[in-house]
């Protein structure tokens, strides 16, 4: 193993048994030659989200154990600009993705073969999009030329890219269409999310169409056993980022079984105001469904703990962080319930980081990302289009 390689994280392979399709090879097709199939996905891992995490979840149907190679700031910075989050950052959260099992920090922004066997993998995975370099090499030619390259369905509607459109727009043009009032729950769940100034084939307007079977992918369907301490948190889990993470995974020490409960997007922009949330509730779901330290979401908890939900649950403890406790009409403390019933703890994560810290770092730096996202935008432009005339070529020879 390199000796930068980060310590891995268990993974039950149960979870990841749902590809349904998604993947250019069925899980039973990998080798199997008596050990277990390792395999290979790098990247830049910034602002890591669902589709991040779907990729990874199809990568490990394709084999055993999941290596995650990530590249430095510097790499990143040389080839698309500068990162919204730093390598040990990107490093922590991939390590909380339920289906990663080893990462190692400074993978090279070409894949080579070399990489593959100093970390004993067998071959590498990729989502269908184009990546390249800063002279525009395909990231992926040696180990496609060498047939140790596989790829998954990138999943539509959401990229890094997109959700730094998305702040840097700093209005609810993501949650709207022209002139239309903020109204969420009268819109459509494709219109949910979208960034009107995206143009890119693979960042323009939210593609992303939540469904029963996405859900059920990225669950590990388990419910808790009997006799299991059950903790509850709720809260807006935007962006999801890595003071979240420090947070759930020091609640999750609190009992046997974790439940996260999400509150709808009007209410989140109630007690955040401005243009918050950054993502739709359909898409913080699954970025917190693929947390590790999470067994079960509830989608649209109420702002309040209730008595009701308390019991349904079987709820032994509730947590809240260190942030300030908006009360719901200025008057009434949502965890007044559980506080009565002597079953609520403060939880301090040790993480000073928040959703509005990210978009600080967006905003001071408006122009730096501004222009790494139009660089990257006219990039996947040209490699759209060059693919297209290559496919033309192809059917007209």
């Amino acid at each position: 193993m390199s000796d930068k390689q980060v310590n891995g994280c268990s993974s039950a392979k149960s979870s990841s048994s749902h590809c349904n399709g998604n993947t250019t090879q069925k899980p039973e097709e990998a080798p199997i030659n008596g050990k277990d199939v390792r395999v290979w996905c790098d990247g830049c891992y910034d602002m890591v989200h669902f589709g991040h995490a779907n990729s990874l979840r199809q990568a490990k149907a394709l084999g055993d154990k999941v290596i995650v190679g990530i590249h430095t700031d510097a790499e990143i910075t040389k080839h698309k600009g500068p990162p919204v989050f730093t390598e040990e950052e990107r490093v922590k959260m991939v390590k909380g993705i339920k289906w990663v099992d080893e990462v190692v920090l400074g993978a090279p922004y070409v894949t080579t073969l070399e990489v593959l066997d100093q970390n004993n993998c067998d071959f590498c995975v990729h989502g269908d999009d184009i990546t390249m370099t800063a002279e525009g090499v395909d990231t992926y030619h040696l180990v496609k030329s060498a047939n140790r390259y596989k790829e998954v369905r990138r999943t539509a509607g959401v990229s890094t890219t997109d959700l730094v459109g998305r702040m840097l727009l700093l209005t609810r043009n993501h949650f709207r269409q022209g002139s239309a009032e903020y109204d969420i729950e009268k819109e459509g769940s494709s219109n949910m999310g979208q960034d009107s100034a995206a143009k890119s084939p693979w960042t323009g307007c939210s593609q992303f169409l939540p469904t029963t079977q996405k859900i059920i992918q990225f669950s590990d369907g388990k419910s808790p056993n009997a006799g299991d301490k059950i903790v509850y948190v709720a809260g807006a889990f935007d962006l999801f980022h890595v003071g979240h993470l420090d947070f759930l995974e020091k609640a999750s020490k609190l009992g046997d079984y974790l439940i996260v409960g999400l509150h709808t997007d009007p209410v989140v922009n109630s007690y955040k105001g401005s243009n918050y949330p950054i993502m739709n509730l359909h898409e913080r779901v699954l970025s917190v469904l693929a947390c590790k330290f999470v067994n079960e979401v509830v989608i649209g908890a109420p702002y309040c703990v209730t008595e009701e939900l308390l019991e349904h649950f079987k709820i032994d403890v509730v947590c809240h962080g260190r942030t300030p406790i908006a009360m719901e009409d200025g008057k009434i403390d949502p965890y007044a319930v559980p506080k009565t019933k002597a079953i609520f703890e403060l939880i301090d994560s040790g993480n000073e980081m928040t959703t509005e810290r990210i978009v600080e770092r967006i905003i001071s730096h408006r122009l730096e990302y501004e222009r790494r996202n139009q660089a990257k935008e006219k990039k996947e432009i040209e490699a759209f289009e060059a693919l297209q005339r290559q496919k033309q070529t192809q059917k007209a020879g």
